[in-house]
């Protein structure tokens, strides 16, 4: 199903170590490009004295929207790499950030490949991965006497309540498993007075 994910629950860290040099990464869960940039920003300053912060990352349940930059590192050895973990884990909402510190020795395109993948694999290594569902909204009104049977249904849904009204006419939103909110909706309009949102 392509509203089924794969993500992180929380930040892991991981280091790789090559010839002098060290590499630390920082895995995050993120839910949006905007925040995926954000955490990288806090990395970035962090660690500015650092010589490189390289990073990627992947947004949405279909994979679309992804970046990977390699902050001044020779062109496609470490922005890819990260990203090609993020991938190879078939992760998304994650954003991943390497830090380098140079330890004097170069290491040649092949080895910033190496050392931006390996470093990118621990981090993840160190996260619990699950899965998750995109989510939607429903809302709707009802009339006060047709209380009983909606919440007998949200009761029976595996619905969450996102916010209720009750007065002569009430309003509730209702938040679930993207792929379940039209049958929600088919059965919330099977009872007397509700009129969803769409």
């Amino acid at each position: 199903m392509a509203d089924t994910y794969s993500t992180i629950t929380a930040p892991g860290e991981g280091i790789y170590k090559e010839k002098m040099s060290k590499f630390l990464a920082f895995a995050f869960p993120v839910a949006t490009a905007a925040e995926a940039k954000a955490r990288i920003a806090e990395v970035q300053k962090k660690y500015f004295d650092a010589r490189h912060v390289c990073w990627a990352y992947m947004i949405g349940s279909a994979r679309t929207e992804f970046m990977s930059n390699d902050n001044g590192e020779p062109s496609g050895t470490a922005g890819k790499p990260i990203l090609g973990q993020i991938n190879s884990f078939g992760l998304t909402n994650v954003a991943i950030a390497v830090v380098r510190y140079f330890g004097g020795i170069k290491l040649g395109t092949s080895g910033l490949i190496t050392a931006y993948r390996e470093a990118a694999r621990e981090a993840l290594s160190a996260c619990e991965i699950v899965e998750r569902h995109d989510m939607a909204d429903v809302a709707f009104t009802f009339p006060y006497l047709a209380m009983n049977d909606v919440m007998r249904l949200v009761k029976n849904s595996e619905a969450e309540i996102v916010s209720q009204q009750f007065d002569n006419s009430c309003s509730m939103t209702l938040r679930i498993r993207a792929d379940h909110a039209s049958g929600l909706r088919e059965r919330l309009t099977d009872i007397d007075g509700v009129c969803t949102d769409d």
